[in-house]
């Protein structure tokens, strides 16, 4: 698409165009490399695109159970639809749990999701998007809106998501509650193999839709290694509020190939 640009190069000198191009921002993640694990950015694959990613989540050290131990694991094909959509399906997500006193390991959902993006973050100064998930399980049914900005500064990215849930659990279906949070996540590329950057977790439960719970808030550092068809993106978080039911300690890796 930039074909007719490219006869203006001969009149350039080469050594002009090496220190033009050295002098430009090395920017290299894409829609389909994610800087975070807990944040979703703006940006959306472009139609035709596909990408593969595998999300691992470890939970441990809970207060409420003593050597408690969660792996999660999430396998997302994501595809652009058209231009500015995209939607992402999810294989069977399952976990591994375990504690002091019993084991388990059990299917959980499977879910579809889809990213409308509003504004571009490189081109219109702020990045906005909509984006929407459906997950259908045993004895599980969530809807999940989030309102998703994003600000592209130089290497830095800054994104903040907006969330909205509804969840409705167990035999019939008759345990609900909404879930109302933000995520927060700023990036800095080094160069463009690494990122290094952190993310802010804040979640609170609503349950029944008349009885707020406490607020969940955790933080950390993450990491983010990058190659032509392949990335690895990692968060370590840490529970900075004091919730015995919630861990004090999760680790998200997700790994991405596209096609």
């Amino acid at each position: 698409m930039h074909t007719r640009h490219l006869h203006r190069t001969r009149d350039i000198p080469h050594h002009l165009l090496v220190a033009l191009a050295a002098g430009l921002p090395s920017t290299i993640a894409g829609a389909d490399e994610r800087r975070f694990t807990y944040v979703h950015e703006s940006t959306v694959h472009a139609p035709g695109e596909i990408a593969y990613e595998q999300f691992v989540t470890w939970k441990t050290d809970r207060a409420d159970r003593p050597g408690f131990n969660r792996v999660d694991f999430r396998h997302e094909i994501e595809f652009g639809v058209v231009e500015d959509f995209q939607i992402g399906l999810y294989l069977p997500d399952w976990r591994i749990e375990w504690d002091d006193n019993d084991s388990s390991v059990r299917f959980r959902d499977v879910a579809v999701d889809g990213i409308l993006a509003l504004t571009d973050p490189n081109t219109d100064g702020l990045g906005s998007a909509l984006y929407a998930e459906v997950k259908l399980g045993d004895e599980l049914f969530v809807l999940e809106a989030k309102l998703l900005l994003q600000k592209n500064i130089d290497r830095v990215v800054i994104a903040w998501n907006g969330v909205a849930e509804a969840e409705w659990e167990g035999d019939g279906y008759d345990d609900d509650k909404g879930v109302f949070g933000q995520t927060l996540g700023a990036s800095y590329e080094i160069n463009p193999r690494w990122l290094i950057g952190a993310e802010l977790v804040h979640e609170i439960e609503y349950a029944g839709w008349s009885d707020w719970g406490d607020h969940f808030v955790a933080i950390g550092p993450n990491v983010s290694h990058r190659r032509e068809q392949f990335w690895i993106t990692a968060t370590a978080l840490f529970q900075v509020s004091d919730m015995a039911n919630e861990s004090d300690f999760q680790l998200r890796t997700i790994i991405g190939f596209d096609f």
